[in-house]
């Protein structure tokens, strides 16, 4: 049996994070079905924008599956939002981003202590993701304008409405207490990326 890798786990007190934006799911056949997809996409691209001006990793996590078959158009990461030259780009095929995947030794190889989470869907890939980030020895900040859910008929069944279901989870996030991480809900237009310094 293998060892489990070791957790680095990073105390409210100790130096100020070094950020990385992390962009989930935001692929053309997913925010074709997205709750205020344009807001979103828009938030998300003001945060690539001011990651890579600081010269903090842009990360996206970019699902494939059956649905989203590697190299058609609904499985590509939507225009607005499209991964530049110094961006990573990690395939996933589950719900959470680190699972099977080479996202934590990405973060890892650049010095991240804290992940900025974006992306869809709220109570999918994104919990899942924000979760593994705690549990891996990440600080977490939940962008409350930058992450979003499907759009859903009044007759979907027990689903919570969209605009209930983001707010839920930037409650949850609010109060929610991971010892010896720090996690925070801010808006994308507070959010900061400088290295070293407070966020």
């Amino acid at each position: 049996m293998g060892t489990a890798p070791a957790v680095t786990v990073n105390p409210a007190s100790a130096a100020p994070p070094t950020p990385a934006l992390l962009v989930i799911d935001m692929q053309n056949t997913l925010v074709a079905i997205a709750h205020r997809a344009s807001a979103t996409v828009a938030a998300v691209a003001g945060l690539q924008a001011r990651a890579r001006a600081a010269g903090a990793p842009v990360v996206f996590a970019q699902q494939q599956d059956e649905e989203l078959e590697p190299g058609t158009d609904g499985w590509r990461i939507v225009p607005e939002l499209a991964p530049v030259a110094g961006d990573t780009v990690v395939p996933k095929a589950a719900p959470d981003s680190f699972l099977g995947t080479e996202l934590d030794a990405v973060l890892r190889a650049r010095g991240v202590t804290e992940v900025v989470v974006t992306g869809f869907a709220t109570e999918i890939c994104v919990e899942s993701t924000a979760r593994q980030a705690l549990s891996r020895g990440y600080d977490v900040v939940l962008v409350a304008d930058g992450h979003t859910t499907s759009v859903r008929p009044a007759a979907s069944g027990r689903y919570a409405a969209p605009e209930e279901s983001v707010a839920h989870h930037n409650e949850i996030y609010r109060n929610l207490r991971f010892p010896g991480r720090r996690v925070r809900v801010l808006p994308a237009a507070e959010v900061g990326f400088g290295r070293g310094t407070p966020s």
